[in-house]
């Protein structure tokens, strides 16, 4: 399949979605499993799927990292991004379970016990690439706070990890990894938006500066630090407002 073919069977999300890049991997995979895309077909370039969506270079690459660690797509340097032969069905956790606080810390206790090995790993096996990329990531949240920033901050810590499980598992996930992402957790827990965000900035800052020294014991007791302290936000809140329906 040529690329005018394959951007012809890319069919554009038809609902904005709350993380560009997820709107996307979702648009992209449609295609493959609805037969548009067949495996061995190369997806088109980056600019072709850029304006076809309406988003940047870096939306598509984080895209097609999504779609890499799914094992949906193998990237060739320097001859492009094809489809892979389909794998068997694995378990996964649909984000449209995830409807009540109770289902969000239930996601955060699997968290605090998946991504503080995760962080330790990072710190003894990331690259100075890898790191680079945490970097940016860690200052688009502080710049904005963004939901898309954060979960590459974390999806990039289970890259650096080495390990594809670690990846698929919060790819899996998606921003259903970011409790802020399904609730105000700053309204319903009574605390000030600005306040909320420079502690939660802090918290990132402490996890990547760990990671940064290698640090292995450091990045495991920053990153339990940061997800415990999102869970007892959460907890607080939901004394206050349980049940609540957060979908």
């Amino acid at each position: 399949m040529n690329d005018i073919a394959a951007a012809t069977a890319l069919q554009p999300p038809k609902k904005r979605h709350r993380n560009l890049a997820q709107g996307v991997v979702e648009s992209i995979t449609a295609s493959i499993t609805g037969g548009q895309l067949k495996p061995g077909d190369k997806l088109p370039t980056e600019s072709v799927i850029m304006e076809m969506h309406g988003v940047s270079r870096t939306v598509v690459r984080e895209a097609i990292s999504h779609l890499q660690a799914a094992g949906l797509v193998q990237t060739k340097h320097g001859i492009g991004t094809f489809v892979l032969e389909p794998q068997p069905a694995a378990l996964r956790i649909s984000p449209d379970t995830v409807r009540t606080i109770g289902d969000v810390l239930a996601i955060l206790e699997l968290r605090i016990s998946l991504e503080t090995e995760a962080a330790w790993l990072a710190a003894a096996r990331r690259s100075e690439a890898q790191l680079a990329a945490m970097g940016e990531a860690l200052q688009r949240i502080l710049d904005g706070g963004s939901v898309e920033a954060d979960v590459q901050f974390h999806l990039l810590i289970a890259q650096a990890t080495n390990n594809r499980y670690f990846v698929d598992i919060l790819t899996d996930l998606g921003t259903t990894i970011i409790p802020r992402a399904r609730v105000n957790s700053a309204q319903l827990a009574h605390d000030d938006p600005a306040h909320y965000l420079e502690r939660v900035n802090r918290e990132h800052e402490n996890i990547y500066n760990a990671i940064a020294r290698q640090d292995q014991e450091g990045a495991r007791a920053a990153m339990r630090t940061h997800l415990s302290n999102s869970r007892e936000r959460l907890r607080r809140a939901q004394q206050e407002v349980s049940p609540v329906n957060v979908s």
